[in-house]
């Protein structure tokens, strides 16, 4: 029994003492083990309860959320809170109830308790089920007038803020909480009439008319039948238990009515329909709850009603609609049909445990058997003595109607239908129920929609389940569901079906738990191969765990089935949930055992070769060829003679499927040592001519038949079939065109293939057979044509070393070359130069793997070292953008990997070297005895390279670049040497698991101190800018978070050795310095590096550092000067802009007075915003710096600056104010942005820059607004 209220404490206390003393669970009370494990947070839920009962009332709304929230995590195990509720629902409803006596219902006060206490009430009933809370709701019978005045109170009030709350006010779950308690309340055993208070205050009251009490619940619940929310199914329920009282027959005859006239009177209003979907379902729940006696008189008038509005416009539109009128018609043939046990009804199995422990079991068991075994003669003439029942006309309606719903469209609809027919069924004689299965079988015809399928095995479930499928029905019955497991129709580009093998599991799942072993055993034998098939080859992992949760239920209930044990461990449902994992390991592992392999075979080859999904038809060709090793003699003389014909099919999916399908199936034979006939292998030679004979590379199916074909190469290749001269030259020419297709899947297929072809039947030095690739491939590299120069690049990589020897410097100098940029830009194509990086390396790779030990392969190295190494160091400078954005990045990632394979190769190359000399053997002169292929140099450019990467923007490149720092460094086979600070990098770079570099708060913070080692600062600080300086908020504050703490972390250790804070923020300024010049004009890193300086002038970095600064911002200026000259960049000026006023603020003459008139040119720019952003910058700058300006003369440079309009279209205008602040700081006036200061200069100089200045702004001036538009676009606002 639950806990006792008063009880709870102390067995909450005793719970947590078995808690903290760990004793055996299986002596703890079951209230013990459930407050230890199952409600974890009761103890917080307790306490917020405790204190709610204990004033009254609900201090904080938050602690009821709280509860909320921790209830709906039992959404899905709502019965581990059920001992709880005898501890929650009264205590709080005794709240309520004590409130309401103390201020009075009509106070608004009880509004404030009811809402919050509601809201924790009615999340039970939506995680717990109505059912179990309604049993604690108090149901005295002076609470229902309480409850009527109580509802009646929250429908005629609404909260103010509910159409923008983000949380529930409470209205809602009140109103709910509310019904749920009236409908406990009216099943008080006493006349309505003797307990409505309102009777005594009237002097006269009509026998006939119903007591004001009634009248305000039945307005009430008309009212919510019109709710969209979870209030009209509540009302339902009222109604249900309200109006079927024995005394309420008169209320129930005028609610008919009303549903009449609701059912008439319907029209497209949302309210109208929301009210006619009330009215339905009030009426089905009052036919499952009413007396028959009752319910009969008044059965014509709702069936006419239900018959009409069925035939409506309304119902065929509204799923929920037609669900509630299939629910309504299966109750009312209930109604019509007196309730009775037949005794035909199949009873294989004892559901009570006394009597399956009794000695008489085994009796009743035997009997029970005989009789179900007994002959069909036999029991058709037991079944014929209950043919004598009437049944009425209205129920053939009914049946029908519900047949019509097993077809309906919506499933909701179906399932509602299928259990009509499962209760109407149970009420039948024998024939009448054989005559519904046969119009139930009828929905399995093959022209029947998928609708019909899914509806008849649902029926077929139900029938099954309430014992109604007899045992002699089963032989007709099981063909049908063993169709429908493999139910697949195809749709244009789909198919569907897999609802309808869904429900067909099910029934098999029924049939297990309905019958006996004895009358299952021969079903299991035909049912468990199509079972095991769905459950190991299904596209969807619902049917594959709905198939083996069958197969699973079948074993377990039907005793010893072979191997039934181990193949339910083997589809385990967890196994089941990848589709690849179920196809290559589960099938193969069931398929071991008797009595599936053939099984298997015949679903690959009949439907999933042919399959409508791409990657489910080359799926299926691997699971096929992984079956082979069973029994390799079948697949050679039945299988791969089926599948070869089918490579020439019209069906596009047919002949890619079994072209694949040929090609694995090959491959596996050769890999058991299975040789085919010659009559075979010249079978599978031409299936590739004769594909390109019958022309199926064209159309919309040509491209995944050429990926195909690639792949049926390369296995016929890998298994050495015997092939002519002839088809060689076809299939190598078939290659080379896939090769040159624009598709890269296409052309990675026939790298895949040529890599076994070429091994296979060509020889180096084909000359004499018209096999000269090698110099062909190099051809193509300078191709015009990008698909030709990605596929040639890919394949060089591919070759084997004996077709790369002879030319192998002109294959690395071409490689090599493809790697850069193209001069041209119309022939410029990032993925032939990712491609040609990875040709480049995979020719190193194969250059010195193959013969490594050869003495003079030295040239080869040091190739490597100077030229291949060189062209990926450039790679990783590679940002070329197209209109799919940073395509470079592309190229920089595949260089990261081809530094690191290089790395390898010339490190090996230098251990082998090392030992060679210390064994003391003679080297030769072309060895050149130089056993340091990757020096120091080497070793600073690479780790410098990556860790620019590893600062920069993209979160996939710094997460790269981190691992191929991490393998380099922490490398236990290869050595890299020559890394300086390697112990510092070891500890910046660990080599731990599960590290996350792509999150810039986790990356930044360590790779930001490597600016602290003076060979890599300039790699880092290059890349560190373009992340400070960017665009992307997230990145930018967590790189410029971890340069400040690298810049204040001296500060912070060691507060008194401020020289050693200053050189370290000194060092970073000398290198951005050296970033502007390197990066000259490079608007790339300029403008970040240049949003960088002013973020670090904004934290007053590089402003403190005495006669420093005015050196480092004489180098800003000069920079500043020379990249805003021209520019139309917005953000590049703007940002100028601030520096110069951050210079022009602070630093003393001349540096600042040059600023200051560097900045006082942009007062006449023409561009508007950039007017007022320099004028923004001269007025904080006169501010902030009182020596540009006299004194006396300051007050009147504030003035101009500030009422002058510089945003006006005006330009006269700004260029005088211009010329007044010129002669007010002293200056000598310039014509515009220039590229130096204004200060004492040459007249004549002067006269030339004006002439230019004013050639330059004659046709700005002329369409000033024009130039700001295209700014703005540029721009990107």
């Amino acid at each position: 029994m639950p806990l006792a209220e008063e009880d709870t404490p102390k067995n909450e206390e005793a719970a947590a003492a078995a808690g903290d003393d760990d004793d055996d669970d299986e002596h703890d009370s079951k209230e013990k083990v459930l407050h230890k494990y199952f409600l974890q947070e009761w103890k917080l839920v307790k306490c917020i309860l405790d204190d709610i009962v204990s004033t009254g009332s609900v201090s904080d709304l938050s602690s009821v959320h709280k509860i909320r929230s921790i209830l709906d995590k039992y959404q899905e195990q709502g019965q581990l809170l059920e001992p709880y509720l005898e501890s929650i629902v009264p205590p709080l409803m005794l709240v309520i109830r004590s409130k309401a006596t103390q201020v009075g219902v009509q106070s608004d006060e009880i509004l404030q308790v009811l809402h919050p206490i509601s809201i924790i009430v009615y999340t039970l009933v939506t995680v717990c089920g109505y059912k179990a809370v309604v049993k604690f709701l108090p149901h005295q019978v002076s609470d229902l007038e309480l409850a009527v005045t109580l509802l009646e109170k929250c429908h005629h009030t609404s909260a103010a803020t509910s159409i923008i709350r983000q949380e529930s006010t409470g209205e809602m779950e009140a109103k709910c909480v509310t019904l749920l308690w009236l409908s406990i309340l009216v099943l008080v055993p006493f006349d309505i009439s003797s307990v409505d208070s309102s009777i005594a205050a009237q002097s006269i009251c009509a026998d006939d008319e119903p007591p004001p009490l009634v009248l305000r619940v039945l307005g009430f619940c008309k009212d919510y039948l019109s709710s969209a929310g979870p209030m009209r199914s509540i009302t339902c329920l009222l109604l249900s238990r309200f109006l079927t009282r024995p005394d309420m027959l008169n209320v129930f005859t005028s609610f008919i009515q009303w549903t009449q006239e609701v059912f008439s009177s319907s029209s497209n209003n949302v309210v109208d329909h929301f009210r006619l979907l009330g009215a339905v379902e009030a009426l089905a729940a009052i036919f499952k709850t009413g007396s028959r006696k009752v319910l009969l008189d008044v059965v014509p008038v709702v069936w006419n009603g239900a018959l009409t509005l069925m035939k409506s416009n309304m119902a065929s539109r509204s799923p929920l609609l037609r669900k509630y009128l299939v629910k309504l018609s299966q109750r009312i043939g209930l109604v019509c049909l007196p309730h009775r046990s037949p005794s035909w009804c199949y009873k294989g199995r004892v559901t009570s445990l006394s009597e399956n422990i009794s000695p008489d079991a085994a009796k009743w068991t035997d009997k029970s058997n005989h009789s179900l075994h007994a002959n069909s003669e036999d029991e058709i003439s037991i079944y014929g003595q209950e043919e004598h029942m009437d049944i009425p006309e209205i129920v053939e309606e009914i049946i029908e109607v519900l047949l019509t719903g097993l077809k309906d469209t919506d499933t909701v609809v179906r399932w509602s239908a299928a259990k009509g027919i499962g209760r109407i069924t149970s009420r039948l004689t024998y024939s009448l129920s054989d005559e519904v299965l046969s119009s139930v079988m009828e929905l399995f015809s093959p022209h029947e929609g998928d609708g019909s399928w899914h509806g008849g095995c649902l029926a077929l479930a139900e029938l099954a389940r309430r014992g109604l499928l007899l045992p002699i029905s089963l032989p007709k019955v099981v063909p049908v569901v063993a169709k429908a497991l493999h139910y697949d129709v195809r749709r244009g580009p789909h198919s569907i079906g897999a609802h309808v093998r869904d429900a067909a599991a099910y029934v098999c799942w029924a049939f297990s738990r309905a019958y006996s072993h004895l009358d299952m055993r021969a079903i299991l034998e035909q049912l468990a191969p199509h079972l095991l098939t769905i459950a190991c080859y299904d596209r969807e992992v619902n049917c594959r765990r709905a198939a083996s949760a069958a197969f699973q239920e079948n074993v377990g209930r039907q005793g010893n089935y072979p191997h039934g044990i181990q193949i339910v461990n083997i589809t385990d449902y967890f196994a089941l949930s990848s589709r690849v994992n179920s196809y290559l390991h589960v099938a193969i592992l069931v398929a071991e055992y008797e009595g599936y392999l053939y099984q298997f075979v015949d679903e690959l080859l009949s439907t999933k070769i042919c399959h409508w999904d791409k990657g489910l038809r080359e799926l299926a060709g691997k699971a096929l060829s992984a079956l082979v090793q069973y029994n390799p003699e079948y697949f050679t003389n039945f299988v791969l003679s089926k599948v070869i014909p089918c490579t020439l099919s019209s069906d596009l999916w047919m002949r890619h499927g079994a072209t694949l399908a040929a090609g694995e199936l090959v491959l596996a034979l050769h890999k058991c040592g299975c040789a085919l006939s010659t009559d075979k292998q010249n079978q599978v030679a031409g299936v590739v001519d004769a594909i390109e004979k019958a022309r199926l590379y064209r159309g919309k199916g040509g491209e995944i038949m050429r990926s195909a074909v690639s792949r049926f190469i390369q296995c016929i290749s890998s298994s050495n079939i015997a092939i002519s001269e002839k088809i060689k030259r076809s299939l190598l020419d078939t290659l080379h065109e896939n090769l040159r297709h624009p598709n890269s899947q296409i052309q990675n297929a026939a790298v895949e293939a040529l890599n076994q072809f070429i091994p296979a039947y060509l020889q180096p030095g084909g000359d004499k057979g018209g096999y000269n690739i090698v110099p062909k491939y190099l051809e193509q590299l300078s191709d015009s044509n990008v698909a030709v120069r990605r596929g040639s690049a890919l394949a060089l990589g591919g070759l084997p070393y004996e077709f790369l020897i002879k030319a192998w410097k002109d294959v690395l100098l071409k490689l090599s070359a493809s790697c850069a940029v193209e001069d041209n830009p119309e022939d410029r194509d990032a993925e032939a130069r990712v491609n040609a990086i990875k040709g480049l390396v995979s020719v190193c790779d194969i250059l010195t793997e193959a013969r490594e030990e050869s003495r003079d392969m030295a040239p080869l190295f040091h190739f490597i070292k100077d030229v291949v190494m060189q062209s990926l160091f450039d790679s990783l400078d590679d940002y070329s953008v197209d209109n799919r954005g940073d395509v470079g990045s592309w190229v920089r990632e595949a260089a990261l990997d081809g530094l690191e394979r290089c790395t390898y190769i010339l490190c090996k190359r230098d251990a082998k070297n090392s030992q060679i000399q210390f064994e003391g053997d003679q080297v030769s002169d072309n060895d050149v005895v130089n056993v340091h292929l990757f020096d120091t140099e080497i070793a600073v450019k690479l780790i410098g390279g990556i860790v620019k990467q590893g600062v920069e923007k993209m979160d996939k490149l710094r997460e790269a670049a981190a691992r191929v720092l991490c393998r380099i460094l922490h490398n236990k086979e290869i050595f890299v040497p020559f890394l300086r600070h390697r112990q510092k990098l070891e500890e910046i770079v660990s080599n731990e698991e599960g590290l996350n570099w792509a999150e810039p708060t986790f990356s930044y913070p360590r790779f930001v101190q490597i600016l602290g080692l003076s060979c890599y600062r300039r790699f880092v600080l290059s890349g560190l800018v373009i992340a400070v300086g960017g665009l992307q908020e997230s990145l930018r504050k967590a790189s410029l978070t971890a340069l400040l703490d690298y810049l204040q972390a001296t500060t912070e250790t060691k507060v008194d050795d401020l020289t050693k804070w200053e050189s370290r923020e000194l060092i970073l300024s000398t290198e951005i310095i050296w970033v502007l010049q390197q990066y000259r004009k490079c608007d790339r890193v300029i403008i970040p590096t240049l949003k960088t300086i002013e973020i670090l002038f904004g934290k007053q970095i590089f402003l403190n550092m005495e006669f420093h600064t005015a050196v480092f911002c004489a180098g800003v200026l000069k920079s500043v000067a020379t990249e805003l000259r021209g520019s139309k960049d917005f953000s590049k000026l703007y940002a100028g802009i601030s520096i110069l006023g951050y210079i022009a603020s602070v630093v003393l003459e001349p540096v600042g007075r040059e600023a200051f008139s560097h900045l006082l040119t942009f007062l006449t720019h023409r561009f508007p915003k950039i007017r007022k952003g320099a004028a923004e910058q001269v007025y904080i700058v006169l501010l902030q710096n009182g020596n540009l300006v006299p004194e006396e003369c300051t007050e009147k440079a504030l003035e101009i600056v500030s009422e002058t309009c510089w945003e006006g279209g005006f330009i006269e205008e700004a260029k005088q104010k211009r010329l007044q602040l010129y002669e007010l700081a002293g200056l000598d006036a310039g014509p515009g942005p220039g590229p130096g200061p204004f200060i004492k200069r040459n007249a004549a100089a002067a006269a030339v820059q004006k002439e230019e200045y004013a050639a330059e702004q004659r046709p700005t001036c002329a369409d000033e607004n024009a130039s700001y538009s295209s700014l703005v676009e540029s721009s990107g606002f």
